[in-house]
């Protein structure tokens, strides 16, 4: 199986400091469904693993999580693809869960339901602790400029990361 994981808010979407807290402020960003979507017709399976602590902290309701991760799927399907498994994180910063990015709880969640090993996967995304999380489980921690990823990239990134400038870049890259 080719699997792909990637965050979801900066890789996939537009972030916000001030979190995506309605699915009018869950806007794609320019070539990422096209990206998903070829790469799924290519034979990749797209999995997602993405913190949703604004869930903790009150910001949105599970039910609108679930509307921007619809959004998202039927998105790809008009492109002729499919999205994989969309796993999240509803706990806050502090609440020490095993599954909040940097811990790879997610990603162990991905690769099981998949029955895959996560040595080499490219897991893409704009954050620490998307690389970290990458890192902890021997992925391929891919760091995108987009959302955070120049802010990342600015304070060093480990040297087996791989940069690319969006996840378009990254679609083409794989295929």
């Amino acid at each position: 199986m080719k699997l792909l994981i990637l965050d979801r808010d900066g890789v996939i979407n537009h972030d916000s400091d001030a979190y995506i807290k309605s699915l009018e402020e869950w806007i794609p960003i320019a070539g990422a469904i096209e990206a998903i979507a070829q790469l799924s017709k290519a034979g990749w399976t797209v999995a997602v693993a993405t913190n949703q602590s604004g869930i903790a902290r009150g910001y949105y309701s599970l039910q609108i999580l679930e509307a921007m991760h619809t959004r998202l799927s039927e998105l790809v399907a008009e492109q002729g693809g499919e999205l994989g498994l969309v796993v999240y994180c509803p706990h806050g910063p502090d609440e020490g869960c095993a599954c909040r990015k940097p811990k790879p709880g997610m990603l162990k969640a991905i690769a099981a339901h998949y029955q895959a090993e996560l040595p080499g996967v490219w897991f893409v995304g704009d954050s620490k602790g998307d690389l970290e999380a990458a890192l902890a489980v021997g992925a391929q921690p891919v760091l995108v400029k987009t959302g955070k990823g120049e802010r990342t990239l600015s304070k060093g990134v480990a040297a087996s990361t791989l940069i690319f400038d969006d996840l378009a870049a990254v679609a083409r890259a794989l295929i």
